[in-house]
């Protein structure tokens, strides 16, 4: 009994002093593990992916001929561009939201992106 009791100890402190950012990548890590879902890591240009994360940011770029909405997507491994073509809002596509996103892996000014990607509203957010 004394070594589960250390050992709780021993993951509370390490949840009270570890960083917030390091705590929520390995989250999604191991919840993108367990959904079978690929990890941003291990993808590369050209492929078809399938990856479970959440939106760091939001923005909506609603110039004239040009509109879009491009969101910051983290998985716990790797950042990706998620890039929406022609809209201007897309209702549900928030900062904190977890998404299941399926798409071809491009590149754009050097960073991961999927343009007009599949996406799914999950309930972890």
């Amino acid at each position: 009994m004394a070594s589960a009791t250390a050992g709780y100890f021993r993951r509370l402190t390490r949840r009270l002093t570890e960083d917030l950012e390091e705590l929520d990548a390995e989250e999604m890590v191991e919840t993108s593990q367990a959904s079978g879902a690929q990890h941003a890591c291990d993808c590369s240009r050209g492929e078809e992916v399938t990856m479970l994360g959440r939106l760091r940011s939001v923005e909506a770029c609603p110039k004239a001929g040009n509109a879009s909405v491009e969101a910051d997507f983290f998985d716990g491994t790797d950042e990706v561009q998620l890039v929406w073509i022609g809209r201007r809002r897309i209702p549900g596509i928030e900062t904190g939201k977890c998404l299941l996103v399926r798409g071809r892996i491009g590149d754009r000014g050097g960073r991961k992106v999927i343009f007009n990607p599949y996406y799914e509203l999950r309930d972890d957010s």
